[in-house]
């Protein structure tokens, strides 16, 4: 079996560089890509896109936003997706006390509060205890976001508030599927990994100490090993 593509499908206002350090390690063994969710304002149109600029199979890996985008392409294509890893996210719709929460940061950030949205959500949320004052993490997460900008806030928050349940998908779901935590994630906290691991037939499940909602950048060495394990498992099966 050929080398597979994989396509990154990062989180909400997360460019590129939130896959950065396995992307550094897979692009000498692989084609790879990163979404880009910049264009659209609902996770059937992100995952849409994302399979129009796909190869025609390809390993998908997203966290948070992005695992949500992945069980939308999955509905979609199934007979693309070679196999799946789903980091640091959830199978549920939004909730109502999220909602509102949602609406606040959307009509702070119109008024031009872009970057005490994000920090003040980060800090106390996103990051595992030992690296909330990590200065060069913090500031490449806003580094990303400043980027994206408060345009792409407003349709990537409208995205993930009206997003589909997909509790029910996850039996459907037959390909290989690596599942990623951080046991100190507070946004998609471990049992919302094991709710997956236990609806997905197969699926491999692993939780990291010290690790908050951005394992790729948390726990960057941990996560790329994983990934080259099931990508070298599925192209020997």
């Amino acid at each position: 079996m050929s080398k597979l593509p994989i396509i990154f499908a990062p989180g909400m206002m997360c460019d590129a560089r939130l896959f950065e350090k396995q992307a550094a390690t897979l692009r000498a063994e692989r084609p790879v890509a990163v979404a880009d969710f910049s264009r659209d304002d609902t996770i059937a149109a992100l995952a849409r896109r994302l399979l129009e600029d796909a190869p025609s199979r390809f390993y998908l890996a997203g966290l948070s936003m992005g695992g949500i985008v992945a069980f939308d392409a999955w509905r979609q294509a199934p007979d693309r997706i070679a196999g799946l890893a789903l980091l640091n996210t959830t199978p549920f719709a939004d909730s109502p006390a999220r909602h509102d929460a949602r609406m606040s940061q959307m009509q702070r950030v119109r008024e031009g509060q872009l970057k005490p949205v994000i920090m003040e959500e980060l800090k106390p949320n996103y990051l595992a205890e030992p690296h909330k004052d990590d200065k060069a993490l913090l500031n490449d997460i806003y580094a990303m976001a400043e980027r994206l900008g408060p345009d792409v806030f407003i349709a990537q928050t409208r995205a993930v508030m009206g997003r589909a349940d997909s509790t029910q998908t996850l039996a459907t779901i037959n390909c290989p599927t690596l599942i990623i935590a951080g046991k100190d994630d507070e946004v998609c906290p471990p049992e919302l990994h094991e709710i997956m691991h236990q609806g997905i037939s197969g699926s491999s499940y692993h939780a990291f100490s010290e690790c908050g909602h951005l394992s790729t950048m948390e726990a960057p060495d941990e996560v790329t090993k994983l990934l080259q394990t099931h990508l070298n498992e599925i192209e020997k099966s």
